[in-house]
């Protein structure tokens, strides 16, 4: 919250700073901040103070606020740059900085970027950007230092020294044999707490698994997190080391899924631009409302059929609403828990019919107990039990089955290799609300008539 509150007063002082005329006392203001922030505040502007804000960063910080910034939100700073200054915004970076970055670069700029740098740096990018970005190659820094299993830690010590600086983040250094297979991991407290004397061999830890480099992002955030990890080794099929894995790498893909899950709920992209021009917005937005209205028609078609019904039994039109809205909540319940156990991998076959079991047992006991509540309510308010009954009877039902698409579908949508946090909720909805009223005035049309 601290954080986020500093943010904030930032943002509220160089508003004050631009409008006031305070160009200098802003820039200075720029200076001072981490290059994330920065990318916040040219979040949280409007379009034309965001060019301004963006003119006071100064060249050799640019490329480390693009890397920070949403899509959108980059590809926007990029079309307003000349060649020359993304060039020069690129230089001193990180190379998995860089590989982030070089995806939103034209072409021609990538090219030219890749023949600014040495043979080996070139190389190295080249091997971050030929996996996919949200796999552990793509999320691996390839700046690592390694060491041989034979050699004493005084070697080691003599070598760090004459390397002269480690990469940002370094806790361990990682054992490999003379064709770079990996070995083990060698922490860096044991190098400073042990005899200069010892092998390295001797005290490497060998319970650091590597990462195969074709992992998806999903599956090294649940390794880090089970794991208790700070840095892993990323390996390619050979058993090769690639480079390495830092926690703040894995805080990244972590903030972005929940950033991802939010959005997609509502049809929305994390990346997009707060500030993206109206007619943009409003077109992304409209395909998602298109297809809401879509699964509304669905269920619209659905009381139709039923229209001659509710023009005999007026009650049903008022009650109507009630049976569906429970079956969404419901099966929202079940959608949520089993999207999330399939994001962390809790779900598989040996289990899923037992889970399947519960959420059933789960949406009748539910659909039980509600249908009294319900049952009674209505008799007390309309004095008719038989339609108290209809509407208990149609609850049962849309519970159970609330229950039941609240499970499969997430599955079956992840089978197709459809989001299910993206499509679920619509498919769902579609679900619970033609079932409810079919459910509901159908027995109405059966016993009450």
């Amino acid at each position: 919250m601290e954080a986020r509150e500093h943010t904030q007063a930032n943002l509220q002082l160089l508003r004050e700073q631009l409008n006031s005329g305070g160009m200098r006392s802003a820039r200075l203001m720029i200076h001072s901040l981490h290059p994330a922030e920065v990318a916040r505040l040219l979040e949280s502007m409007p379009l034309r103070e965001r060019a301004v804000l963006w003119e006071m960063v100064g060249p050799d910080d640019e490329g480390d606020v693009l890397v920070e910034v949403a899509d959108e939100v980059r590809n926007g700073l990029i079309k307003g740059m000349q060649t020359e200054d993304l060039l020069a915004a690129t230089e001193g970076m990180e190379l998995d900085d860089l590989a982030d970055l070089l995806v939103d670069l034209p072409e021609t700029l990538t090219r030219e970027v890749l023949q600014s740098l040495d043979h080996q740096d070139e190389e190295r990018l080249r091997q971050v950007l030929a996996y996919d970005e949200d796999s552990a190659g793509g999320l691996m820094n390839v700046d690592i230092v390694t060491v041989r299993p034979d050699v004493t830690l005084e070697v080691v010590s003599r070598y760090l020294r004459a390397r002269g600086e480690m990469p940002d983040g370094t806790d361990s250094i990682f054992v490999v044999d003379r064709d770079n297979g990996y070995v083990g991991t060698l922490f860096l407290s044991r190098l400073l707490t042990n005899d200069e004397d010892t092998i390295v061999a001797n005290i490497m830890s060998t319970n650091i698994l590597p990462i195969p480099a074709h992992t998806p992002s999903t599956q090294v955030v649940w390794e880090f997190e089970n794991r208790d990890l700070l840095s892993a080794p990323v390996v390619d099929d050979d058993y090769r080391v690639l480079g390495r894995i830092t926690v703040d790498d894995v805080v990244d893909v972590i903030r972005e899924e929940a950033e991802h899950s939010l959005m997609s709920a509502a049809g929305l992209d994390e990346e997009d631009d707060m500030f993206a021009p109206v007619f943009k917005s409003a077109r992304r937005r409209a395909l998602w409302l298109g297809i809401n209205l879509g699964t509304a028609f669905l269920a619209a078609a659905v009381v139709d059929v039923f229209q001659t019904t509710i023009d005999k039994i007026v009650l049903l039109a008022v009650l109507m609403p009630v049976v569906p809205s429970m079956g969404g909540v419901a099966g929202s319940q079940s959608l949520t828990i089993i999207t999330r156990a399939i994001a962390l991998g809790q779900i598989d076959r040996t289990n899923a019919r037992r889970i399947m079991r519960k959420e059933l047992l789960v949406g009748l006991l539910n659909g039980v107990g509600w249908a009294i509540v319900v049952a009674a309510f209505t008799y007390l308010w309309f004095g008719n039990w038989r339609i108290g009954g209809v509407i208990g009877a149609a609850m049962i039902i849309n519970l159970f089955v609330a229950a039941f698409a609240g499970f499969v579908i997430p599955l079956t949508l992840k089978r197709l290799n459809i989001d299910p946090a993206l499509a679920g909720g619509v498919v769902l909805t579609t679900v619970t609300d033609v079932i409810g009223y079919m459910a509901f005035l159908g027995l109405g049309a059966a016993l009450l008539l």
